[in-house]
């Protein structure tokens, strides 16, 4: 079976500076994996934070699915992600004692069909920061112009 779903979030590469990265489950309703499996969900606006001991996820877009009848669930909902307790509890600890936050990366399925979501620890860029990443882009994507002529 060929997983095809690949969901990134483009702005975070460009907001962030990632320090580390982890691989979480996520806790999805019967209509919103159908929407994901068939690649209708987005990470534009979304982010992770602590309630409770528990990482969940905020913002991330489901597109309702459009054979669900009442069963459907809200587009927006807040998701909860699935870690291990040493994780948890690690990325907690970072993120109340500095300015770190968590951002999702990428949704994706895996060889079970499960869905995953691709998290981040990561430090917001400065101004000029994000004009070095541009600027190395524009250098690459020259570089890789010439090299092909």
């Amino acid at each position: 079976m060929a997983n095809e779903v690949n969901i990134k979030n483009r702005r975070a590469s460009f907001d962030y500076e990632f320090i580390e990265e982890y691989t979480a489950g996520i806790v999805l309703t019967g209509t919103e994996i159908k929407s994901i499996r068939a690649g209708k969900a987005g990470l534009a606006d979304a982010y992770c934070y602590f309630h409770r001991g528990e990482l969940w996820i905020k913002g991330m877009y489901v597109a309702e699915y459009k054979l669900g009848t009442y069963y459907n669930h809200a587009e927006r909902r807040e998701r909860k992600l699935l870690l291990q307790k040493k994780e948890l509890s690690k990325l907690e600890r970072k993120t109340k004692e500095s300015g770190l936050t968590i951002v999702p990366l990428r949704v994706f399925l895996n060889d079970k069909g499960f869905a995953k979501v691709r998290i981040a620890l990561a430090r917001g860029k400065k101004q000029y920061d994000k004009r070095e990443s541009l600027k190395a882009k524009d250098a690459k994507r020259e570089m890789d112009r010439f090299m092909k002529k």
